[in-house]
Parts: C-alpha cells; sequence; structure tokens
C-alpha cells in the first residue's frame, strides 16, 4: 500500500508539472497529428493493401500504425524527464525520504500514461476527421474498440518503462532524448505499421512478424475492423491480441525489475 500510495504521490507531481509547461503536451499532439496528414495525403494513393491502392484503403489501415507509433514514442519523454531529474538533484531529494524506491519510477510512468492517453485521444478525433472509421473491413463493435485503445496504452506503458532505464543510465536529458528516440525507428518502421509485411522480403518480414510493436498493431486492425488483417504462419500474427497482452507484460516485468535495480544501484 505504500509502494501505491508514494507512487501516486509521483505521479500528481509530473501531472501538476505538466500542466504548468503546458507546451510538453502541445508538441507531444502535434508530432502524430502531422504523421497522419503527411502519410494520409501523401502516400495514400501510392501504398497497396490486399491488392488494392485506394487512398481510403490505406488511410483506414494506416491509424492503427500511426496509434501504436505515437504511444511507444512517448519512451522517449519519459527518458529525458527521469534524465532531467536526475541531473537537476530532484531524485535524490526524493531518496532521502522515507519513501518506496519504486514509487519514483512508477509514479512517473504513470503520469506519462495519462499524458499519452490526452494524444491518443486528441489523434483518434484528428482520424475520424481525415476519414478514418471502425468498421470499415469487417464489423465490429464499442467493447472491441475499447478493447484496441486499452492495448494501445498498454504497449505504451511498457515501452515508458524502457525510457526509464535508459533515462537512469544517460548523464543528460539530451542524451536521454536520443537514447530514447533513435532505436524506435526500427522497431515502428520494419512492422506492419505502414506497409503490408507481406511485401517484404522473407527474412526482413519474419522479423516483422514477430516484432512486439507488430502484434499490437495487428490487434488493433482486427479489434477496429480496419483492412490489413492478412494471413500468416507466424504465432504473433495468428493470435496478434493474445500476442500483444503477452508482449507487453513481458516488456513491463523485465524492464520495470532492471530500471527499480538501476536506481537502487545509483542509490548505493
Amino acid at each position: 500500500m505504500s509502494m501505491v500510495s508514494d507512487s501516486l504521490v509521483i505521479a500528481r507531481r509530473n501531472l501538476i508539472r505538466m500542466t504548468r509547461i503546458p507546451e510538453m503536451v502541445l508538441f507531444g499532439v502535434i508530432q502524430p497529428v502531422m504523421f497522419v496528414v503527411l502519410f494520409t495525403y501523401v502516400f495514400g494513393g501510392s501504398m497497396s493493401v490486399g491488392g488494392s491502392t485506394d487512398p481510403d484503403v490505406y488511410k483506414n489501415f494506416l491509424m492503427a500504425g500511426i496509434f501504436a507509433q505515437t504511444v511507444t514514442f512517448a519512451t522517449a519523454g519519459s527518458a529525458a524527464g527521469i534524465a532531467d531529474d536526475m541531473q537537476k538533484g530532484l531524485v535524490d531529494r526524493f531518496r532521502s525520504l522515507p519513501m518506496a524506491r519504486g514509487a519514483v519510477l512508477t509514479g512517473r510512468t504513470v503520469a506519462d500514461l495519462v499524458q499519452t492517453c490526452i494524444t491518443l485521444t486528441v489523434l483518434a478525433i484528428v482520424a475520424l476527421i481525415v476519414g478514418w472509421r471502425t468498421g470499415s473491413a469487417e464489423p465490429t463493435n464499442a467493447g472491441r474498440v475499447l478493447g484496441a485503445f486499452g492495448l494501445l496504452l498498454l504497449l505504451g506503458y511498457a515501452f515508458t518503462w524502457i525510457g526509464a532505464l535508459i533515462g537512469l543510465s544517460v548523464r543528460t536529458p539530451e542524451a536521454a532524448t536520443s537514447g530514447g528516440i533513435i532505436w524506435l525507428f526500427p522497431v515502428t518502421f520494419i512492422s506492419n505499421a505502414f506497409v503490408d509485411a507481406s511485401q517484404m522480403t522473407p527474412w526482413l518480414r519474419h522479423i516483422a512478424e514477430w516484432n512486439p510493436f507488430s502484434a499490437t498493431v495487428q490487434a488493433c486492425r482486427e479489434l477496429f475492423g480496419n483492412p490489413g488483417v492478412v494471413q500468416s504462419d507466424a504465432w504473433p500474427m495468428q493470435h496478434p491480441v493474445w500476442a500483444s497482452l503477452i508482449w507487453s507484460v513481458l516488456i513491463v516485468g523485465v524492464f520495470r525489475t532492471l530500471a527499480v535495480r538501476k536506481y537502487r544501484a545509483a542509490d548505493g
């Protein structure tokens, strides 16, 4: 209970800080909106999905990938925020208090999850404006749609723990920002987020199909009822919802353990 209470206090502190620096939220929203507009109108007529180059088909295919990319890119913000607190000595002040050691990191990741919720809500509204619709390929319902957003938030929360470990491992916020985002480009682009993975060369397709990011994108397309749910022999593509849950929980378990251990080591 003390862990939960302390984590909520830290989360509240970070949320208050967020309201006092609104440009943090603003810039976090602008980038994914730009991705939606650019990919939709620049690449919409040239991408083939299921043999069709219809811009509307690609538009509905694309959105699950943009949503997933948005929640994972929050990793850089988590890494930079923790590195900034470390550099300013704020974390040292927390260490002097009688509080659970893991609460500082848990509170930070929970606050980042709230910011991700805000960004994802705005992004979904923009997607609807440009023409994205659930059930565009097969019937769906509100429960399945909410389940898809739940998987996205779980993936985003999992990746913030990777960001927490990066933030504890570097010396400056600038290094944390670079280290928190540079590895995300191959993770998000060697996937089924923006192109049909079945069109890749065999060795690259296998990597994309077993990519944790791809599992969540595939699960969201299935739950949203959007095009792009293709047949594949890879287990994550045959059972994307379960694969997404397993990957996200595994990432949380591994990287939370490593991040808290790193924090305690620095404490020593």
